[in-house]
């Protein structure tokens, strides 16, 4: 029978801070440029030209039809080689943090765009038809009239899809980043007490996702009284 350990994580827990703090800056940096990001391209897929519809439709789908790990490892390998080339940096240069941040950024966006484009169309199109009948242009009835009230009934689904997103950086193992999950794999590796600190990161991200998702449950219930 497996002798369980623990003795290793209070020791640990300023390193595992340290991986905590890394994945909650790839988590909101993604979620502030997804919501930017998303928010322009659902307004280009709901564009009347065809351009702008279809290169948004073309990103949309491109990112939502490759899994995150790829596009992690690919921006893992290229935003590097970019940058160097670009700004002149040091080849020893660690764009490990840039690179995850960028590519869950910009995967991120795929998805919070098709929320936005959903949160739009859900807000009725009379509207619309009021504030271009106040003298309002395309882009002023969309800033002041219709995002704020299609933002307000997509906050659940906004919220949701953060949670997904902070369970899915624990993927940046990839390029070797020591985020929460890479820190605890290595003192687990190191002490060997894999078992114990890998059970240790899975209740941190349940206690955390789980509390985030009553959270959104009630907000829900409150939205709907």
């Amino acid at each position: 029978m497996y002798d369980f350990d623990w003795s290793s994580i209070p020791g640990a827990l300023p390193f595992l801070w340290q991986g905590m703090k890394v994945s909650l800056e790839i988590t909101l940096n993604a979620i502030v440029v997804g919501i930017v990001w998303g928010t322009l391209l659902a307004m280009m897929r709901l564009s009347r030209s065809k351009l702008l519809s279809w290169f948004a439709a073309g990103y949309v789908n491109l990112f939502r039809s490759i899994p995150l790990v790829m596009v992690l490892l690919w921006f893992f390998l290229l935003i590097p080689q970019v940058l160097q080339s670009m700004f002149g940096l040091s080849p020893v240069a660690d764009m490990r943090l840039t690179s995850a941040m960028i590519g869950f950024a910009l995967f991120e966006s795929a998805y919070y765009a098709e929320i936005i484009r959903a949160g739009i169309q859900s807000v009725p199109k009379g509207q619309a038809a009021a504030a271009h009948a106040l003298g309002m242009s395309y882009g002023q009835a969309m800033v002041l009239v219709i995002l704020p009230q299609a933002f307000r009934n997509m906050v659940p689904l906004l919220l949701t899809q953060a949670i997904i997103l902070f369970q899915d950086t624990s993927l940046v193992y990839v390029s070797a980043l020591a985020d929460f999950f890479g820190a605890a794999y290595k003192v687990g590796d190191r002490d060997g007490r894999l078992v114990e600190l890998l059970l240790f990161a899975g209740l941190v991200y349940f206690v955390i996702c789980y509390s985030t998702s009553l959270l959104v449950k009630r907000f829900q219930k409150r939205k709907t009284v």
